[in-house]
């Protein structure tokens, strides 16, 4: 049963009045609910209740509605969810997602996160935190797309100097060659974010790269080795068996 719970006195001013969400939901009832909720908060709210027509929108470069956000069920008829998640990610659409679903184990979580998801929400939930979520996804982004174009990026003890080709990890400047500083450079603009080697060869390498998949690994473990204080047990770039590489 999901709670229609919204408090009329949230912080409206904190969301940007062109802030738009795409919700993917079969069941018509929690559809409606939701998308009532989202707007009254002042989103601009496009459903669809199929996931290939999902896709198609979020293909479509000429399409009028370019969601902020996506909130994603994820058994859908045609495209699951999770399919879309990873289609999305591959092919490096970065707008945030969260998740709904009644798969409320810690292994389906998991693999919703995995799988590109930014959050995820069992099944069911009450309205006001549906829509915390979303504003917290979005302010989210909204930072991480600032700090992507800002001339420093800095996470965590490593500071990242794009217009100067630069980098200090623990306050020593360590030296980078093209691909690695690359490779950090967009692993510390979307921290977190599962990347597979297909996506970083695309990203980093290009999509004409004809060379082997392998060659991201050794990249990897040379820049473990520059920015780790034990590159066996790295901190920073970590291993997601099945998937990839994560940037904590």
């Amino acid at each position: 049963m999901l709670s229609l719970d919204v408090s009329h006195n949230s912080l409206k001013s904190e969301l940007t009045p062109q802030s738009r969400i795409l919700l993917v939901e079969d069941e018509e009832l929690i559809r409606e609910m939701v998308k009532i909720a989202l707007e009254e908060e002042g989103y601009e709210v496009q459903t669809t209740s199929n996931g290939r027509a999902a896709l198609n929108l979020l293909q479509n470069s000429n399409s009028e509605f370019d969601p902020h956000l996506i909130v994603l069920d994820l058994m859908l008829p045609e495209v699951n969810g999770l399919d879309i998640c990873r289609l999305l990610r591959y092919q490096g659409n970065i707008t945030p997602i969260l998740v709904i679903s009644a798969k409320g184990s810690e292994t389906d979580r998991v693999l919703g996160l995995e799988v590109g998801a930014d959050d995820y929400l069992s099944k069911p939930f009450s309205m006001r935190e549906l829509v915390a979520r979303c504003r917290a996804l979005l302010r989210r982004h909204r930072y991480n797309e600032q700090s992507s174009q800002s001339p420093v990026q800095k996470y965590r003890d490593i500071s990242l100097f794009s217009q100067e080709c630069r980098v200090v990890v623990r306050g020593q400047e360590v030296n980078l060659s093209p691909k690695e500083f690359r490779l950090l450079e967009l692993f510390m603009s979307y921290p977190r974010r599962v990347y597979s080697r297909e996506q970083l060869i695309d990203q980093v390498w290009g999509a004409d790269f004809l060379g082997d998949t392998k060659t991201v690994d050794v990249h990897i473990r040379w820049l473990r080795e520059k920015l780790e204080l034990d590159p066996s047990n790295p901190e920073y770039i970590i291993t997601v068996r099945g998937f990839g590489y994560r940037f904590e």
